[in-house]
């Protein structure tokens, strides 16, 4: 991202491709089993019907697919800005320490998880822009990164579930205090940094390529990007 092209870059998520293509497979394959249940002698009936249930289901992963914003990442030389049909967050390049793939030990190896971190300087900037019901869903698709690198003292498990609905109250670095859904999400980025390292996670299904490949990309962008 050089200071000759300062126009966004967009990031089209692997989960969103194919959208119009898995509703047309559906839609046929909703026709097709109309026409067996029409047609086709009674022994095959159960057939028909799992046709219509795997033809129904493939028509509602093409529609949530299409629901799904055109890009999910828009990356300026300002910031980074992620897009989900529930709302969007920002993270200014200058509230950015580090981004990596968040890893987990496991036997005597390092394994990576499939999603990008970002660790953050100061969180109130980033909270301002997560609107109550995007910070909803990220509490929600973050519940599995909890269950890496569990403290020593967490062997009955109760401090997971303690963990997973953390609503006390969350007093920011400016001296505002938080309530309700954002407290709970920023205590969940607590605890996060504290397991992984990370406070805000990018799913690889959010991506356009590997989270290894996006993790370089990324960091050429923030190296390039021109500096007021």
């Amino acid at each position: 991202m050089s200071s000759s092209d300062t126009a966004p870059i967009y990031v089209k998520a692997i989960s969103k491709r194919n959208g119009f293509t898995t509703l047309a497979i559906g839609g046929a394959g909703l026709l097709l089993s109309v026409l067996w249940l029409t047609l086709a002698p009674q022994w095959l009936f159960l057939a028909g019907i799992f046709l219509t249930s795997a033809s129904l289901v493939t028509m509602l992963v093409g529609w949530f697919k299409l629901r799904e914003p055109d890009h999910s990442i828009e990356i300026s030389p300002s910031q980074i800005l992620y897009h989900h049909r529930r709302g969007n967050w920002t993270i200014e390049w200058d509230n950015v320490q580090r981004i990596d793939c968040p890893r987990v030990q496991q036997g005597l190896d390092q394994v990576e998880l499939e999603a990008v971190g970002l660790r953050l300087k100061a969180y109130a900037p980033f909270l301002k822009t997560v609107s109550p019901r995007l910070a909803t869903h990220l509490l929600m698709e973050q519940r599995p990164l909890l269950l890496h690198n569990l403290p020593q003292n967490c062997d009955s498990g109760n401090c997971f579930n303690h963990e997973m609905f953390d609503d006390k109250a969350y007093v920011l670095e400016n001296g505002e205090v938080l309530t309700g859904i954002k407290a709970m999400l920023a205590n969940r980025m607590t605890q996060l940094r504290e397991r992984l390292g990370y406070d805000v996670y990018i799913s690889a299904s959010d991506l356009d390529r590997s989270p290894a490949e996006f993790v370089t990309f990324i960091r050429q962008c923030q190296q390039t990007r021109p500096v007021n």
